[in-house]
């Protein structure tokens, strides 16, 4: 992968590759992360709030066909409060990524669990859709996004050679919370209605508040902010040039002005990129994550949203509808620390992205099969493999990303890519549901979502292939830059520098030379006597 700059025992640099060793350096930490002790706390508090966040929008589905019956709606209009809420939970990635940079993440995730109760507990009260719109999509969304951020930035600051394993475990909490919620909801919609099951969920959302408070804050210290130009400094120096000019009789005064805005809107970019790094777009790996991801969510989430409406559309109860949801969890659950353990390998971890790509193609293969799939075993199939390749892309979802950019740079990265995200996020769903109202078919949607993850994996594959072949032409020329005869430069330069000091002292040392050479006569002289 990129290359990093170690430190050497003789207080120099030199460049080492990712593709010779397989952790990486924590050169853009500051400090050691422990890698384990009360790291392991912080994934399990983190397996709690990525859980929620992943796994609320795929098991709030189970309401969907009782809302459309009450509502008098149809499947894309219903479709639009998942949409929303992943689009919100994404969306918000840059607010996440400010307020952790500015509090830490253990605030944010606890205000993100309130966000979350107060959100469902709202929506129980809902008359109309566009108040679930509201209350479901945007405010529970927004705490949703407060809680998926912090917690996969916190990974980074706890974990470094086990960061691949400690990440596939966080991933985790999501098939676990969607094995334990489809059944649930279920449950609370036979015996509470739906009014009653929002507000539950409401209560069982606080839970993140819990997890927040394990996430106890790591790091070096920050560093003091940049002395920035006041306004008296302005003011000072402009009077100061305004001094000089009239003395002078030039006319310095107006580009003396743009020069102190120059310097006002550089300082103003400064602070904002203290926030959120956007020199990213100039690095050729995120570029590269950033358009296979966003080309990939236009057909991520819709399978799961239409999964267990589709098996209700051809006949099956609704518990064995929930049920393939449980399945596809289970399997989810088993495939992520695996695929973590998997990723962590010095055969896998050094050229990681490439295992990414064939995830997402592998995701895609199995949607374009699923209309092949008839009844009841069919569908299980389907989950299985699905539940396969959905966690082999989470569990690497943000560890290809933390691992392009560096763990420093990784909680800018992470909003920055969100936010580009939200995008395909929001119209994913609504464009599968569009798909099934013309058609009335459901098989039209998971070719759609099936064609776009292959060619997203495809332009994954192909731009890492290039993204490797640039860095080891780059690595070429850094190692043939550092081949050069640098001592012979050095002695010469060296020897330069030694003759240029005996002429520059040539003349004053020519009086002390007289000096003695009178001295010398004079000795002499006396011993001739």
């Amino acid at each position: 992968m990129y290359p990093l700059l170690c430190r050497t025992p003789q207080s120099g640099f030199s460049v080492k590759s990712r593709l010779t060793m397989s952790p990486p350096v924590p050169s853009d930490l500051g400090y050691v992360p422990p890698d384990g002790g009360w790291g392991w706390a912080v994934v399990f508090g983190a397996s709690i709030s990525v859980g929620f966040a992943y796994t609320f929008p795929k098991a709030f589905t189970i309401y969907f066909k009782e809302l459309q019956a009450v509502y008098s709606i149809s499947y894309s209009q219903i479709a639009w409060i998942t949409s929303i809420m992943c689009a919100t939970t994404y969306g918000g990635g840059p607010i996440s990524s400010i307020l952790v940079n500015r509090y830490g993440s253990r605030p944010v995730v606890i205000f993100g669990g309130l966000l979350c109760g107060i959100g469902m507990v709202s929506a129980a009260f809902c008359t109309s859709i566009l108040q679930l719109y509201i209350c479901v999509g945007f405010i529970t969304g927004f705490g949703l996004a407060l809680n998926l951020q912090p917690s996969v930035i916190i990974i980074g600051k706890y974990f470094l050679k086990r960061r691949p394993i400690a990440n596939g475990l966080a991933m985790a909490g999501s098939p676990v919370m969607l094995c334990t919620l489809a059944p649930l909801n279920q449950f609370l919609f036979d015996n509470f209605g739906w009014r009653g099951s929002f507000l539950i969920l409401g209560a069982i959302l606080l839970h993140c508040c819990v997890a927040g408070a394990l996430f106890r804050p790591i790091g070096a210290p920050t560093p003091p902010v940049k002395p920035q130009v006041t306004g008296k400094g302005k003011d000072a120096l402009k009077e100061e040039v305004t001094e000089d000019a009239m003395e002078m009789g030039s006319p310095t005064k107006v580009p003396m002005e743009d020069k102190v805005e120059e310097e006002g809107g550089k300082a103003c970019c400064e602070k904002i990129n203290q926030y959120l790094d956007f020199s990213l777009f100039k690095h050729r790996g995120f570029l590269i994550y950033l358009i296979g991801n966003v080309l990939m969510f236009l057909g991520f989430f819709a399978p799961i949203v239409f999964l267990a409406p589709y098996a209700k559309h051809i006949g099956i109860d609704e518990y064995s509808a929930a049920f393939l949801l449980s399945i596809l969890a289970i399997v989810d659950m088993i495939a992520r620390p695996t695929t973590g353990i998997i990723a962590n390998s010095k055969w896998v971890r050094p050229q990681i992205q490439y295992f990414f790509s064939f995830s997402i193609a592998f995701n895609g293969t199995c949607h374009l099969l699923c209309p092949l799939a008839s009844g009841y075993t069919g569908l299980v199939i389907y989950a299985i493999f699905f539940g396969l390749a959905f966690g082999m892309v989470c569990a690497m979802l943000f560890e290809t990303l933390m691992d392009l950019v560096g763990a420093a740079r990784f909680t800018s990265a992470v909003g920055l890519v969100t936010i580009a995200e939200c995008c395909t996020i929001l119209l994913g769903p609504p464009i599968g549901g569009t798909l099934i109202d013309t058609f009335g078919d459901y098989k039209y949607m998971f070719i759609k979502c099936g064609a776009v993850m292959v060619l997203a994996g495809t332009f994954l594959f192909i731009m890492n292939y290039y993204n490797y072949r640039m860095l080891a032409k780059e690595e070429k020329e850094r190692k043939a830059k550092e081949e050069n005869p640098k001592p012979v430069r050095t002695e010469n330069e060296g020897r330069n520098s030694w003759n240029k000091e005996t002429t520059r002292d040539g003349p004053e040392l020519e009086p002390l030379s007289k000096e003695q050479e009178g001295l010398k006569e004079e000795v002499n002289g006396i011993n001739e006597v």
